[in-house]
């Protein structure tokens, strides 16, 4: 498994945050606000491939792009960057030792936390 840094999707994260399209949330709260099977599949019968990716900051470039199991560390719910999604994509960026990815989920983070109310 070769994962890989989706900078497209990182361009998209940074843009968000810039216009203000976030979720301050807790850490603790991506279990509840990550989207479900349902909300991933009817977003990706709207969107397509393409725009689903934007979504998720890593991908496995051994997997097919037009499979789910390609994209990997969600940030967002489509619609918001979650700040726990963030924190949580970046603790397991570390665990797995995606450097590259973690880096950009710190800077998203970061740029998150600094960010006016």
């Amino acid at each position: 498994m070769t994962v890989k840094l989706n900078k497209k999707a990182f361009e998209h994260a940074k843009s968000l945050v810039e216009k203000g399209q976030t979720t301050k949330d807790e850490r603790d709260d991506w279990s509840e606000h990550a989207p479900t099977a349902a909300e991933q599949n009817a977003y990706l019968d709207k969107h397509g491939w393409s725009d689903y990716g934007l979504w998720f900051l890593g991908v496995d470039t051994d997997m097919d792009e037009e499979t789910k199991g390609h994209y990997e560390f969600p940030y967002g719910d489509f619609q918001r960057v979650h700040r726990c999604g963030v924190i949580s994509a970046e603790s397991r960026a570390a665990q797995y030792n995606h450097r590259d990815i973690q880096d950009a989920l710190e800077k998203i983070h970061e740029l998150l936390d600094g960010e006016h109310s």
